[in-house]
């Protein structure tokens, strides 16, 4: 564990519950599962845009694992939600700018 990982997907949950002292807990779904993030307040305050309104994000951080979970402690957080209004577009007009 402690490897550096990016992942991908579709922001699934955001949740900031009252006791987790300020962390974010975002879980990320692509077409091969689910992974788990937490954002740690110094990283919310760095990359609050995208974590706020993003509707998907890529994710470089720490692999983790926690009683038996597997989670990725985040570093830099993207907003990468414009790359979807790509698949609506016709299969011509796919790789052409927004």
């Amino acid at each position: 564990m402690g490897a550096r990982v990016t992942v991908a997907g579709l922001v699934m949950v955001r949740q900031r519950p009252g006791t987790a002292k300020g962390v974010i807990f975002i879980t990320l779904e692509d077409e091969t599962g689910i992974a788990n993030v937490v954002v740690w307040r110094q990283a919310y305050e760095r990359h609050r845009r995208a974590v706020v309104a993003g509707r998907a994000l890529r994710v470089t951080g720490r692999l983790q694992r926690e009683s038996g979970v597997v989670q990725i402690v985040a570093e830099v957080i993207e907003d990468i939600s414009p790359l979807l209004d790509r698949l609506a577009r016709p299969p011509g007009e796919a790789n052409e700018a927004p």
